[in-house]
């Protein structure tokens, strides 16, 4: 693992610093801003919610044309260019005067951030690591483990010193920043393997499948649901964080304070899996991954102690760790990787989705009252589904070699 990290550090410092910026686009950033967001454009939660789902929904469209670029440009190229996207998607957050344009906001900032950067970032990896790949996609998403565990407190810190959207312009210049440094650190890039035949690895019956040959073929359809539903509730939990707080009875700050315990223990879990992605294949792992959200979410309902909630975080972090891999290796194990952007672009845009569908569908019952402990309830009981339909698909469709 040492030597791995050592002679592969160029390439994997990239992946990291694409999904640490991806932060700024992702909901546990933008959610941060929600009071100071509903407050400053007069909006209820079913408002934001809508706001934030409609915006999400239309980055998943594009999503599915744009991330097929990963195929055809090279990542010291396409790079840039996104992290332009995202730091002029940051301004546009920082100066918009009005509600309507709200939704092209959030539209700018989760497909530059939350889309574009991350898928970037996971393609390359998996592209680039066909051997090492659950190694090479857990450390890349340590940048993003490094914002989520770090930003939300500094960001509460700061609100009390900064004006929201100040922070806002922050972020951009970060963004812009790191345009040199990804640049420096892939001086000497590796080839998109649909550039160059040698080291391609194939899927399920030794072939190189099309996106359209994998839309066609039923065991997508069986990954879908928990695909969709993770990215749908997991955002839909840290959207509603401040409202989660409330009711509650606990600071806000109380609650970001063990985002960093959560991080700790997703990191730990990413790591993990990626080693035993490599030893043991995708298929072996992938059915389960979801399990300990039943019991997160289960916990997040019923327990009123900030224990309590500690506890449902260490589960939502063994779920959240194992997703960093897991699903971003299942595309390229079992479909092949040299139409791999076009595949995970659509699989990217199913997840986006989901983020687009949690939090409209839980604001949405917020505003008919539908309390959020019963809204987890039943939640943890979709992800009991969601793993069942990922056991089947697999038991039913797997083939026993790695790609």
């Amino acid at each position: 693992m040492f030597n791995f990290l050592i002679n592969n550090s160029r390439w994997l410092a990239a992946g990291a610093l694409l999904t640490l910026m991806s932060s700024f686009g992702q909901t546990f950033f933008i959610s941060i801003f929600a009071g100071e967001i509903r407050s400053a454009f007069s909006l209820s939660y079913g408002d934001w919610g809508a706001i934030y789902g409609f915006g999400t929904f239309a980055s998943a469209i594009v999503m599915v044309w744009a991330g097929g670029l990963t195929d055809i440009m090279r990542v010291r190229r396409i790079g840039p260019i996104v992290l332009v996207i995202l730091a002029a998607s940051c301004l546009f957050m920082a100066f918009n005067p009005i509600a309507a344009l709200l939704p092209v906001v959030i539209f700018c900032l989760r497909f530059s951030g939350q889309g574009m950067t991350t898928h970037i970032a996971v393609v390359s990896m998996s592209r680039w690591f066909a051997s090492n790949r659950g190694k090479a996609l857990s450390v890349a998403s340590l940048g993003y483990s490094l914002g989520e565990s770090t930003l939300p407190i500094i960001i509460v810190i700061l609100m009390g010193y900064v004006a929201w959207n100040g922070i806002w312009i922050i972020a951009a210049i970060i963004a812009l920043l790191s345009i040199p440094a990804l640049m420096s650190l892939l001086h000497q890039e590796r080839s998109p393997q649909s550039m160059a035949k040698e080291g391609q690895s194939v899927g399920m019956q030794g072939r190189h499948w099309t996106r359209n040959q994998t839309l066609a073929h039923p065991l997508f359809w069986f990954m879908v649901p928990a695909f969709v539903g993770l990215s749908a509730f997991n955002t839909a939990f840290f959207f509603l964080q401040v409202h989660f707080a409330e009711v509650k009875g606990w600071e806000h700050f109380q609650l970001v304070a063990m985002f960093p315990i959560y991080t700790g223990v997703a990191i730990g879990t990413m790591v993990l899996s990626g080693i035993l992605l490599d030893r043991f294949g995708t298929a072996r792992l992938i059915p389960y991954f979801q399990l300990p959200m039943i019991f997160a979410f289960l916990i997040f309902a019923y327990g009123n102690s900030l224990k309590m909630a500690l506890v449902g975080f260490i589960f939502l972090g063994l779920t959240s760790g194992a997703n960093a891999t897991l699903p971003n290796a299942f595309w390229a194990e079992f479909f092949g990787t040299k139409h791999l952007g076009s595949i995970k672009a659509a699989a990217a845009a199913a997840m986006v989705l989901g983020s687009a569908i949690g939090p409209a569908l839980t604001g949405v019952l917020l505003d008919l009252s539908i309390s959020l402990e019963v809204q987890y309830v039943v939640i943890s009981a979709f992800f009991a589904v969601s793993s069942l339909m990922m056991w089947l698909g697999i038991s039913k469709f797997h083939v026993p070699f790695k790609s």
